[in-house]
């Protein structure tokens, strides 16, 4: 049989080296190491399994809220009820604060423990550089002849044989370890990324936390003004709530003589393909709470008897709320300020490059802005009650941009002034479940 010739293995382990090079041979600089938190010793996993039994409890305590919480709002419309609804709103936040800090806690501890793999991995990889260099320098010193020259120039047989087999023993050993250092840089990449991936969930606790914190002061604030407002009296609650009623059923009846309009007006041309998935479900572990179009709920409590989007709901006031899509903020404020109670709330509005826009309503807390770019799963607020809000969810509306009428003086793209509720997001809607 004929055997390859020594120089061509030569050619075909240098060719190896280098296709392999950029993903192979890293230096120290190239790689981001996590700062190290102490190693994964046992006592950090004695830490990190703490900390887990304690977020279940903290869980379990917030699902036993929940559950109070949904037999409060299936009762009747009064005072007692509207501060019991606010009493579990704050114990949530509370209960979702401390979970917060214990997830950044659990997460810095295990950056700390990736940072000490990485460590690890990295002077693995140095070691197996070294040894490849190494024997790929003796495989050129050794390889620099063919097997008729090597057979001339011993003297017998059997050496020159055994020269040959060195040469393969070599090959295989070059082999064998570049396998090797593929085999750890790969470790390597995966260990980084997951590291990234925690870095950008503890910023997300970060967030959420910080967020949480001032929705607590808002919900005090809100039950202080209930209570003054009312003077802790029923019929007082009741006569403020007649006048709402009107209120919520005249911007109900506004908004929805001009989207119907521009809802016929809409060119399906212009819209993307509707497909699951093309928008992110913008709030975690929440379900659908209401529909589109004319539910059930709509028809018996709103003037204009359609629902212009989704309602998400079922999850604690200060859940964070993630924009569905990347693309630029177009519109953001707290309509409670001109009609309490009476439209979106606190809201955001983002446009989006695939033709689509998406409205976030009754938002606790908004942390972004009018010009902002956001990108597809950033926290942008979180869930609340404010504005016409039975019950704590999001509201979420899609509108074809087709139809949003373009930025003027003092006027955001995507919006119109009301008679009762200032600026206000109005376009054509479109089922958000056709895209979630």
């Amino acid at each position: 049989m004929e055997s390859i010739p020594l120089y061509s293995l030569r050619i075909l382990i240098a060719l190896s080296i280098i296709l392999s090079a950029t993903g192979v041979f890293l230096t120290y600089a190239q790689i981001s190491v996590p700062p190290s938190g102490g190693g994964a010793t046992t006592t950090l996993r004695d830490s990190l399994q703490k900390k887990a039994e304690e977020l279940q409890k903290i869980q379990d305590q917030k699902n036993v809220v929940q559950k109070n919480l949904d037999t409060v709002l299936q009762s009747k419309n009064s005072l007692n009820r509207e501060i019991n609804v606010l009493d579990s709103n704050i114990g949530q936040l509370n209960l979702s604060i401390k979970a917060s800090r214990l997830n950044i806690e659990k997460l810095s501890d295990e950056i700390g423990s990736l940072g000490d793999q990485i460590t690890g991995l990295h002077g693995s990889i140095v070691n197996q550089q070294a040894t490849v260099a190494k024997l790929f320098i003796e495989l050129q010193e050794k390889d620099h002849e063919n097997p008729l020259t090597s057979i001339l120039r011993n003297a017998r047989l059997s050496e020159a044989v055994s020269e040959i087999r060195s040469i393969s023993s070599l090959s295989s050993s070059l082999t064998e370890n570049m396998g090797r250092l593929r085999s750890l840089q790969e470790e390597m990449n995966n260990k980084l990324d997951e590291a990234r991936t925690k870095k950008t969930s503890k910023e997300q606790e970060r967030i959420t936390l910080v967020g949480q914190q001032y929705i607590v002061k808002d919900q005090k604030e809100e039950r202080q003004r209930l209570l003054e407002q009312t003077k802790n009296r029923e019929r007082v609650y009741q006569q403020q709530l007649s006048a709402l009623e009107k209120v919520q059923d005249e911007i109900s009846a506004e908004v929805e003589k001009i989207e119907s309009v521009l809802r016929k007006s809409i060119d399906p041309n212009l819209l993307p393909i509707a497909r699951k998935g093309l928008f992110l479900w913008p709030v975690l572990g929440a379900r659908l709470t209401q529909g589109y179009g004319s539910t059930a709920f709509a028809l018996r409590n709103y003037r204009g008897r359609f629902h212009n989007g989704v309602d998400l709901g079922g999850v604690p006031v200060g859940s964070p709320i993630l924009a569905a899509e990347s693309g630029v903020v177009i519109n953001s404020g707290d309509q409670d300020k001109f009609c309490r109670k009476g439209a979106y709330g606190k809201f955001v509005e983002i446009k989006h490059e695939n033709g689509l826009a998406t409205l976030y309503g009754h938002l606790s807390r908004y942390i972004v802005n009018a010009g902002d770019r956001v990108e597809r799963g950033q926290i942008i607020g979180f869930l609340g009650r404010t504005g016409y809000a039975t019950g704590p969810h999001l509201h979420f509306t899609v509108f074809a941009n087709q139809t949003l009428s373009p930025a003027r003086a003092g006027v955001p793209e995507g919006s119109q002034p009301s008679r009762q509720c200032g600026l206000m997001p109005i376009g054509g809607h479109i089922d958000p479940t056709l895209y979630l």
